[in-house]
């Protein structure tokens, strides 16, 4: 099969005959009895039955294979100037003693260990060694405050806590422990912790709670991989939830695997020994799929970079990185693309390194607007792929299938559809609306390999959220259309989360801390159209009668609140005082339109808005 539409169609055909033949390149200790089990519908198992383990595919295997000389993963700090490369046999044996630390610690299968770390080789040896012994991570960003990852301690109740002294940012050091001590004491956590010390910052230790890393792996003894379930689940991570209460999407073993070997080969046509740099955090979906479970299981060298596109030291910070390690393909979000063009529009650094080895730049995390793809194309003369995916899927939605067929580019489009993804687009009726036409995008059931579980502990909520507002469809939660050659345009999200840069952030969260600001009677935040980030939150606050405090105060009051309790991955610092939202007549706040008078874009008045003069009171107070 050499194009994309005969394999699309193979899969149209027969989807289990499909996926069966897709899993024959990963190792199973057992064969499953069925590809697909559907008693559960909407939340499918693939492989049922099967037996395998995630850790031995993407390293043991290899190894015994004799390719343990091969490099594994080489990580490179801009923040420190370090640079460390790991074969798969050294890789291997720092993951099996640290599963033998875990082990120690009384960490079983299906247990949960949580991962709060910066991006350092231990973070990747952490989350392989949970998968080694069946341990269930989830793994927590490092910028998130003390207040977020305690509600992640309490849903996910780890037995450990792995997490280092601090992480690096350009021109400060961002204490983890503190963070990680408050979270505990918020949390009423009886979890040990493991902590990484860097040389760059000390932390407080409590006795007979907190344990160093170095010390346990100098007594460790390494462990063999214990065989799972395929269904098992292999890791939690959260993504915000429209009410502010984080979902914990749950990870399959097998369906995972046999999605991360597909999707390397497939969508970004990599094959063994080659060169693979996802420019994410391991914090993010990204950083799980294609920084340390996809390239390790197809057998290819995985860079771990610490460090910024920008300010590490300048705006050829990637050049160096794909230059130094031969790098054949970077995934990257669009927003560091922009900082770059920013700093370097007419691409000068580039022009100082040798990149001639590299193939194909991927974007994905936030729509990829066509300036930046066109720019990205002229500087470095190599194709520039969008694709579209989410936390829930782990891999392409939509993509344009390297590994099978350069399809044409259509600025603004992720292309086409996976297999296993038949996507279509409802009217909010739930009828399929014609080409051109804006809608809900959806993706008929049952989801693909690799695809979420459920939500952690609570499969109501899962269906209630992605399952039921169009019987036998999974609801993306996003808006957008297709072209008459069925290419996908996504135009947005259709809840009020939003996009920051990639990282997808509850607006309902922050308004929670926004109304906790005694002066506020009533909030909103909306998500507003950013040149570099993608969008940017935006506040807007009603007062109640008689305050007299300065409003440069409270809204200077809110931004810290929310740096404070959401982090400064929110990128909040902006708000201002309005004296009524516009809503309904029935009470539905409207977003979408305070948006766009935000963004300074056109517009139109709904018919169902309360008193239109509101709008024109919105516009006043953002000019003011």
């Amino acid at each position: 099969m050499t194009s994309y539409e005969q394999v699309y169609a193979t899969w149209q055909k027969n989807p289990e005959e499909f996926w069966a033949d897709a899993a024959k390149e990963i190792a199973w200790f057992e064969p499953w009895n069925e590809v697909l089990n559907s008693s559960g519908a909407p939340l499918y198992r693939w492989y049922s039955g099967a037996k395998t383990n995630t850790c031995y595919n993407a390293l043991d295997r290899h190894v015994e294979a004799g390719h343990g000389s091969r490099t594994a993963l080489i990580y490179d700090s801009a923040m420190t100037g370090a640079v460390k490369k790991f074969s798969y046999a050294e890789l291997t044996d720092l993951v099996a003693r640290f599963a033998g630390v875990l082990s120690a610690f009384n960490v079983n299968k299906g247990d949960r260990v949580l991962i709060y770390m910066p991006m350092i080789p231990e973070s990747v040896i952490a989350m392989l060694a949970c998968a080694r012994i069946g341990a269930v991570h989830t793994v927590v960003f490092g910028g998130f405050a003390a207040k977020e990852l305690s509600k992640r301690i309490v849903d996910a109740k780890p037995k450990v806590i792995v997490s280092a002294t601090c992480g690096l940012e350009p021109g400060k050091i961002i204490p983890y422990k503190p963070l990680l001590d408050e979270a505990l004491n918020l949390s009423k956590s009886e979890a040990k912790t493991i902590i990484v010390e860097r040389p760059e910052c000390e932390a407080t230790y409590q006795e007979g709670r907190d344990f160093l890393w170095e010390d346990q792996m100098e007594a460790a003894a390494a462990v063999p991989c214990v065989p799972v379930w395929s269904t098992d689940p292999l890791y939690i991570l959260y993504t915000s939830g429209t009410t502010g209460t984080p979902k914990g999407i749950v990870r399959d073993n097998g369906g995972h695997l046999v999605a991360m070997n597909w999707s390397m080969k497939n969508v970004y046509d990599m094959s063994p020994g080659d060169v693979y740099w996802a420019a994410s955090d391991i914090g993010w979906v990204v950083g799980h799929s294609y920084i340390v479970y996809g390239p390790l299981v197809r057998g290819c060298t995985t860079i771990l970079y610490e460090g910024k596109p920008v300010c590490t030291p300048d705006a050829g910070a990637f050049w160096r990185v794909i230059a130094d390690h031969k790098v054949n393909a970077l995934f990257v979000a669009p927003t560091a693309i922009r900082a770059i063009k920013r700093e370097d529009p007419t691409a000068e650094f580039l022009k100082k390194y040798d990149i001639s080895q590299f193939r194909i730049l991927f974007l994905a995390g936030e729509r990829a607007d066509p300036d930046t793809v066109k720019w990205s194309e002229d500087i470095l003369g190599v194709p520039v792929i969008d694709h579209w995916w989410q936390t829930e899927t782990a891999w392409s939605i939509c993509a344009n299938f390297m590994g099978i067929e350069h399809m044409p580019v259509k600025y603004g489009s992720p292309s086409k559809p996976s297999p296993g993804f038949d996507v279509r687009v409802f009217s909010d009726e739930g009828e399929e609306v014609a080409p051109g036409e804006l809608g809900n995008i959806v993706v008929k059931e049952p989801l693909p390999p690799g695809a979420m579980l459920t939500v952690w502990e609570d499969d109501k909520r899962c269906i209630d959220t992605y399952f039921s507002e169009f019987d036998g469809y999974y609801l993306t939660g996003d808006a957008g259309h297709k072209d008459e050659d069925g290419y996908l345009y996504i135009m947005g999200r259709t809840d009020d989360v939003i996009n920051v840069a990639g990282h997808r952030l509850s607006t309902g969260a922050m308004e929670e801390v926004l109304a906790g600001i005694p002066e506020v009677a009533e909030c909103a935040v909306v998500g507003v159209a950013d040149e570099l980030k993608g969008q940017q939150p935006c506040g807007f606050l009603v007062l109640k009668n008689g305050v007299t405090r300065a409003n440069d105060d409270i809204i200077n009051d809110g931004i810290a609140k929310i740096r404070q309790e959401i982090g400064a991955v929110a990128s909040f610092k902006r708000a201002v005082i309005v004296k009524r939202l516009p809503k309904t007549r029935s009470g539905k706040i409207l977003r979408r339109v305070m948006s766009s008078i935000a963004a300074g874009e056109e517009y139109n008045a709904p018919a169902t808005l309360d008193d239109p003069a509101i709008l024109e009171e919105i516009e006043k107070a953002l000019r003011a």
